[in-house]
């Protein structure tokens, strides 16, 4: 199986390098739990010149480039606004950005070089909770602070004390989407779940709502596995077809979402298809056409809302990348990661790895783009969800379900 040779990669990989090397927050908290500076004895890398170094790791080619771009674009914006206004405590940021090619692998060893290399004092990435939980160890033994802007995965924090996300969590995600398959508009009874096998994050959300959607009355009537690289989904679907489900959940990534929609309209099927944050992308409709018109999936935010903050992001994003250009929850969350770094930074007692982490660990009420973020002991973000619909090529906002 793919995700545990990915952890033990990343450990390998960081046991060979060794531990050598503008919104307002603010407010209480503690960082619990993993292998921090008080077991491991050292601080992180520290600034040392003029500028602050900030890495960032994301798949901006491969399979899931849509994401890495998007996010790259987000955490540009919030550098290009705090270098604007005059840095952190009179240092501007100085991104380095590394292309680790959707690839668990090249992940591990971008983040090696971003803190080995480069020095740089915290990282941004990734999206792929796979990517991230190849790259964490990495972090986590140098010391050196990691925010993942959008890996869900419930693993990647646990990694240890280094580690943060300003996310939501699957196990949260997939309740919400349990949740509303089974009231109001669709009732449904029974469902089937299409998971990608060789996915932490797809496999995650296919057992947590199983558990709640099962816990909520439902059956779950059909289960069925792909590969990431597989091109042919018309035997499993076949499988789901016959199960009659009310609903398809299909946890993955928006090129085989798409492949996956297209292909059950070729045979017929017109039952209605639930996704997760990983359909958040343009070229969802590269593959899907038309095809998932009227299917629903759960989503960090509304990019659409009238929300002050979310309308001033916007308004920043068209002015810097064009008009015709969509900026999405990623983007908004690669905003948002770089936004409470940078607010961390600020309150730091030092600006190496052990100052910044214990800033991050305090933040507590964070206004940011994607909704206001404290981070809880467990290094991860207590917020809402959006369940979104697909209408005409479009993601048109239909609830928020709160956090419980």
């Amino acid at each position: 199986m793919r995700f545990p040779r990915l952890v033990i990669l990343g450990f390998l990989v960081a046991s060979l390098f060794g531990c050598n090397s503008a919104p307002q927050g603010g407010g209480g908290g503690t960082s619990t739990g993993g292998t921090g500076a008080a077991a491991g004895g050292g601080r992180g890398n520290a600034v040392i010149g003029d500028t602050i170094p900030v890495g960032a790791y994301l798949a901006l080619t491969g399979d899931q480039a849509d994401f890495g771009k998007s996010t790259q674009q987000g955490i540009q914006l919030a550098v290009d606004a705090i270098n604007g206004g005059g840095g952190v405590n009179g240092k501007k940021i100085e991104l380095k950005v590394e292309n680790d090619e959707s690839d668990p692998t090249k992940a591990a060893s971008a983040v090696t070089k971003l803190v080995t290399n480069d020095k740089v004092v915290a990282v941004l990435g990734e999206v792929a909770s796979s990517n991230s939980l190849a790259a964490a160890p990495i972090c986590q033994s140098n010391h050196v602070p990691m925010i993942s802007p959008s890996s869900t995965n419930i693993k990647v924090t646990q990694v240890g004390d280094y580690i943060f996300r300003v996310c939501f969590i699957d196990p949260f995600q997939a309740y919400v989407v349990a949740k509303f398959a089974r009231g109001e508009p669709l009732k449904a009874q029974n469902a089937a779940i299409f998971t990608d096998s060789g996915s932490a994050y797809s496999k995650g959300l296919t057992s947590e709502f199983k558990q709640n959607f099962e816990q909520m009355g439902g059956k779950v009537v059909a289960e069925a596995s792909y590969a990431a690289s597989d091109t042919d989904y018309k035997g499993q679907l076949t499988k789901i077809k016959a199960a009659n489900a009310s609903v398809i959940y299909v946890p993955g990534y928006y090129k085989n979402a798409g492949a996956i929609a297209k292909q059950a309209k070729e045979l017929g099927m017109n039952v209605t298809l639930l996704g997760s944050d990983g359909w958040d992308a343009q070229d969802l409709f590269v593959t899907a056409g038309d095809t998932l018109e009227g299917a629903y999936f759960s989503d960090h935010m509304d990019i659409n809302s009238a929300d002050p903050t979310v309308k001033s992001f916007v308004d920043a994003f068209h002015k810097k990348y064009g008009a015709d250009q969509k900026p999405g929850a990623l983007t908004a969350l690669g905003y948002d990661a770089m936004m409470i770094l940078a607010d961390a930074m600020k309150r730091a007692k030092a600006l190496d790895g052990t100052g910044i982490r214990d800033a991050l660990a305090e933040t507590k009420d964070f206004k940011g783009v994607t909704g206001t973020i404290t981070i809880n002991a467990e290094r991860n973000a207590d917020k809402p969800a959006v369940i979104l619909q697909i209408k005409g090529r479009e993601f048109q906002y239909v609830t928020t379900i709160p956090h419980p």
